[in-house]
């Protein structure tokens, strides 16, 4: 998982934050869980899931998910009266993917109205755009890749849509680019083919006297 060290979150600003991302991958609530222990660690966490989902996988209640219909007004009224009530708590972080569906991170970004709603109710917030994609570079699991943009007042007036998709651009240009000096690493896992065929290469590489590394890059 990395992060953009030209995009990182500013420091955590007073006041109620929602953090809103596009919605790349059914990843995107871990992440996010994984994103708020790293920088947002004295806020408690909330985000809404579909009510289906979490019928299904009932743990994620306990981690801050909270249930809305979607596509209905009766959910829709849900969705703003439960965001309100947290957003009233001054340490509270709302993440929120206003697209309200899987999008791939080229198609153009259209939100849903509610969170627009959300602003115009929350006035004290702080909007943070979020951006995030996974990529294949070289090893055989995705890069989960990050970048933040500036935080926005509720009451700015400016689009949402649009400063994310800025933020994407710039996490689209960086992402092609590959440079691994760019990035600040968040997690890191496992490099490598297999573990039984990693023992063999390392094993190989020590009777011949020679370094192992089981990064592909490293080939």
């Amino acid at each position: 998982m990395r992060l953009l060290a030209a995009a990182p979150p500013p420091n955590d600003p007073p006041g109620p934050l929602v953090v809103f991302l596009n919605h790349a991958a059914w990843w995107d609530p871990l992440v996010c869980l994984l994103l708020r222990r790293e920088f947002f660690r004295g806020r408690a966490a909330y985000a809404p899931i579909e009510a289906a989902a979490l019928a299904r996988y009932r743990f994620l209640g306990k981690l801050g998910f909270f249930a809305v219909e979607t596509g209905t007004r009766r959910g829709a009224a849900q969705f703003l009266k439960t965001s309100g009530a947290i957003l009233e708590e001054e340490k509270t972080a709302l993440f929120l993917t206003p697209q309200a569906k899987f999008a791939d991170v080229r198609a153009p970004l259209v939100f849903a109205p509610g969170i627009d709603h959300l602003a115009a109710r929350a006035p004290d917030a702080v909007f943070l755009p979020l951006a995030i994609e996974y990529s294949f570079w070289e090893e055989r699991k995705p890069e989960v890749l990050l970048a933040f943009g500036e935080a926005l007042p509720a009451s700015g007036g400016e689009s949402l849509a649009a400063r994310l998709a800025d933020v994407q651009a710039a996490l689209a240009e960086a992402a092609a680019r590959r440079q691994p000096n760019e990035w600040k690493v968040l997690r890191r896992s496992r490099s490598g083919v297999n573990l039984p065929y990693d023992l063999w290469r390392g094993l190989r590489a020590r009777l011949r006297g020679e370094a192992f590394r089981a990064d592909h890059g490293q080939l």
